[in-house]
């Protein structure tokens, strides 16, 4: 199973989480305001899906190890 976590800059980690707060939820780095933008978004539950993928989300919030 995949392990997921926070990005270990914790500056990064408080904006990103500021953004979500502001934007109720959707992705700060994204303009669409649609489900599909909403954290976690549905680009990265693809990359944590994808056995071969390891880094970053669109925003760095979350980093995938990989398995």
């Amino acid at each position: 199973m995949a392990k997921v976590r926070l990005n270990e800059n914790e500056e990064i980690v408080a904006t990103i989480k500021k953004g979500l707060k502001a934007t109720g939820g959707y992705c700060p780095c994204r303009l669409e305001r649609i489900e599909e933008n909403k954290c976690i978004c549905q680009e990265f539950r693809n990359q944590i899906a994808d056995p071969d993928f390891e880094g970053y989300c669109h925003c760095m919030l979350y980093y995938k190890e990989k398995e």
